[in-house]
């Protein structure tokens, strides 16, 4: 019997993914030994309600196909874009595990996330689901009791990038080309995303 698929599941808004992303979840993969990570591309996320985002869900997902184009290993996800209602994490890990039934499955979140989970819908359905790969960021989190210990942190040097910096220098018309994987720095100036 063949040993069980390991999958990394990243999900996000990715609007848009940058480097910051493909690199953690490259040091995920080598680190974790997983067979693939899954860019999972939220259509509504919950956390974000009130804000509107700055591309729409088939162009974030076409960023996303193309940052992983020329990266073995890595996917974009199309399970939270073609089903109704807001993006619960929970809900998606169950969907992966009905897709990929023999997989062991691995979430990778930001430090920043991890703080966050018990507010989560069914935080303690997720710690079943999935084993926790969490990146380092900027800053200093405090983790719940609960989570201590439940969970790997990726080892990587924090990085201080995110897709509100590179939305808000596109629409400053400054440079951002370097904060993103070429082919999306491509996507991003000829659909026009993010008034570049």
């Amino acid at each position: 019997m063949s040993k069980p698929q390991r999958i990394g599941v990243f999900g996000g808004t990715f609007d848009p993914i940058h480097n910051a992303h493909v690199r953690i979840a490259k040091a995920a993969r080598e680190q974790a030994q997983l067979d693939k990570v899954l860019f999972v591309v939220a259509a509504q996320p919950p956390h974000k309600s009130g804000r509107t985002l700055g591309a729409s869900s088939e162009d974030r997902y076409a960023m996303v196909e193309a940052a992983v184009a020329e990266e073995p290993g890595l996917e974009a996800s199309r399970v939270e874009l073609d089903r109704e209602g807001p993006s619960y994490t929970a809900e998606t890990l169950d969907i992966l595990q009905q897709q990929y039934p023999n997989a062991a499955l691995f979430l990778i979140i930001g430090l920043d996330s991890l703080a966050d989970l018990p507010h989560w819908r069914a935080p303690e359905k997720i710690l079943t689901r999935a084993h926790l790969l969490v990146a380092p960021r900027p800053g200093a989190f405090e983790i719940p009791k609960p989570l201590e210990g439940g969970y790997t942190m990726l080892d990587i040097a924090p990085i201080a990038m995110s897709s509100t910096e590179v939305r808000d220098r596109a629409a400053r018309h400054e440079p951002y080309e370097e904060l993103l994987p070429p082919l999306v720095g491509r996507y991003v100036k000829q659909h026009g995303t993010y008034g570049a």
